[in-house]
């Protein structure tokens, strides 16, 4: 009894590693529009172009940096970091986000228009794309924001 027991945990134990690496292996094979490109870059807050982070819900793009380009956003609750190239479209010129608000959008006429939350990474009105906003590594040390992957 204690061998069968122990059969069915050690079985349903990898069922759930199999289950888990294959959606990951899912994901990585329907999200592969953006390269990852090495990032580590700091914000100082006390400089004009980065000080409204200070406040919640007023994201600002970085140029350079990523794929197209950072989009950081203060949700209140702490920083969040993003790629401004649209995960779900071919990288290119026309994938580049522009922030609205509190969402990030892509208006590229060659194809449907994507929205973002700046939140979350999400999309927003099309639950049929497969990812999200590339996230990025970042932490708050003084008045400095630390940016990596």
């Amino acid at each position: 009894m204690i061998k069968a027991l122990y059969r069915l945990v050690i079985f349903l134990a990898l069922n759930m590693v199999i289950q888990n690496c294959s959606k990951s292996d899912n994901y990585d094979r329907n999200c592969n529009n953006l390269l990852n490109l090495g990032v580590q870059t700091s914000l100082n807050l006390n400089l004009a172009q980065y000080n409204q982070l200070i406040f919640p819900s007023n994201p600002v793009y970085v140029p350079n940096e990523g794929n197209g380009g950072l989009i950081v956003n203060n949700t209140g609750t702490g920083y969040v970091a993003f790629d401004a190239a649209d995960p779900n479209i071919p990288f290119g010129e026309c994938s580049i986000l522009t922030i609205s608000g509190v969402e990030a959008t892509n208006n590229c006429p060659e194809y449907e228009t994507h929205r973002y939350s700046l939140f979350t990474g999400q999309p927003l009105q099309n639950p049929d794309l497969q990812c999200n906003l590339k996230p990025y590594f970042i932490e708050l040390i003084g008045n400095e924001l630390f940016i990596s992957n």
